[in-house]
């Protein structure tokens, strides 16, 4: 995944005098971690309930090398955390650590809200996967660390395939359809043969950019929106056509809680982050029994006859640049983040942050398919104002009215570009 660097990134409101409290100091080289008696660490609920045992490891190789030291975590709906993290960063009581989404970094960074860290102080950071590794880099240094990379898979429940007749994962488009068909035939029209929840923009742009549409293209320097293009609207369409087929739920939810949905078993199929599955089939979700025994991945195949490109997203780690823990602050996320964390991360369904762990991947059966789904990905536009059309949700927007009903294709896409093109292009 290549990401062109972002000369100057303005985030609105909040962050505009962050720059003149930048640190000049690398993460890693300010404060005497000694000295230091509490780290604050933010992170998004995936960590609080998906690997809290490798958040208490972190915290426990910090704590072992500086006793007496108290950490504080504070866990946030990936929806909120960054308006609370702009309030927050405009105040002194700003965070040690704090969870960014890949495609946030840069907005962040160009304003001089993170420290400056060393990437040779964290492990396997000459082997950092190139879309994350560019999400932190900013004007030759590095803001940020790597945290994991996630793709999106197809999971299913191969038992209520196999009751509608469907022996084998799909790999061909019409094999999906067909297969859904069937098991939707079986089920009733109260069940989802494949729940998909209409704002889940990760997933609808995979139909557009498989049609060879796009969010927006790149003309001159300038970026213009593109949803309105026959090939945009022609991947908007099918995926409307998934919704009014397979998905039978309350269309105007978001994907928040779509583990915990499919773990309910009114479901046969999800299209969604490798990890969601196993979540789904942990004890707390699990209302099937068993589900981790009923559950297949597999490679979501796309219309076009090709493996349908995913979004290959993730999560860095940053410092604050008010942060007054720099030093602890690094050595944590190093410890979050590195060799052993890397095999947390990547157990519960992630794929690693870096090229060495990510190779065998593809050829163990139990990672197969996440790793090779990731061969074929897409990106969002590397435009200056792409952080603020996913503040303001406009793509979210779109879909819901889209799936609900409440607007056609091509008028929500023509909405949805409007918008776009008001923001992309403003540092």
């Amino acid at each position: 995944m290549k990401r062109k660097l972002i000369a100057a990134i303005g985030v609105a409101g909040m962050l505009v005098g962050v720059a003149a409290c930048g640190s000049d100091t690398k993460s890693g080289g300010g404060e005497k971690a000694a000295d230091t008696k509490e780290l604050t660490v933010w992170l998004t609920v995936d960590a609080q309930k998906n690997w809290p045992e490798l958040v208490k490891s972190a915290d426990d190789a910090v704590t072992k090398k500086y006793p007496g030291m108290k950490i504080k975590h504070e866990y946030y709906g990936w929806p909120d955390k960054n308006a609370k993290l702009d309030a927050v960063l405009a105040t002194e009581n700003a965070p040690d650590v704090v969870e960014m989404g890949n495609t946030e970094m840069l907005s962040y960074i160009a304003t001089g809200a993170f420290a400056e860290v060393d990437p040779k102080k964290f492990d396997q950071s000459d082997a950092w996967l190139d879309g994350l590794k560019a999400s932190v880099t900013y004007e030759g240094k590095t803001y940020g660390v790597p945290y994991y990379a996630g793709g999106r898979v197809g999971t299913w429940r191969k038992d209520i395939a196999e009751e509608a007749g469907v022996k084998a994962a799909p790999k061909t488009y019409k094999e999906l359809t067909d297969s859904l068909d069937k098991i939707q035939k079986k089920k009733g029209d109260k069940f989802s043969a494949w729940y998909q929840p209409s704002p889940d923009w990760y997933a609808a742009m995979s139909f557009v950019y498989e049609a060879g549409g796009s969010i927006a293209k790149e003309e001159g320097g300038k970026f213009k929106a593109n949803l309105s293009s026959p090939e945009s609207q022609k991947g908007l369409t099918e995926y409307k056509k998934v919704l009014d087929t397979y998905m039978h739920a309350d269309k105007t939810k978001d994907e928040s809680d779509r583990p915990v949905v499919f773990g309910q078993g009114n479901s046969g199929m999800i299209f969604g982050a490798g990890w969601e599955g196993a979540t789904a089939a942990t004890k707390e979700n699990d209302k099937v029994g068993k589900l981790d025994t009923k559950l297949e991945n597999f490679v979501m195949p796309g219309p076009s006859g090709k493996a349908m490109p995913v979004f290959l997203g993730g999560s860095d780690l940053a410092v604050p640049a008010k942060s007054k823990s720099q030093e602890a602050a690094a050595e944590w996320i190093n410890a979050f983040t590195g060799k052993d964390g890397q095999k947390v991360l990547t157990a519960k369904g992630n794929l690693p942050n870096n090229k060495t762990d990510l190779a065998p991947l593809k050829n163990d059966p139990k990672t197969a398919v996440p790793a090779t789904a990731a061969e074929s990905s897409w990106f969002v536009p590397m435009a200056p104002g792409w952080g603020q059309i996913e503040k303001a949700q406009v793509l979210k927007t779109m879909l819901q009215e889209i799936g609900t009903g409440k607007k056609s294709v091509a008028d929500a896409a023509k909405v949805a570009d409007a918008a776009i093109d008001k923001v992309i292009n403003t540092k």
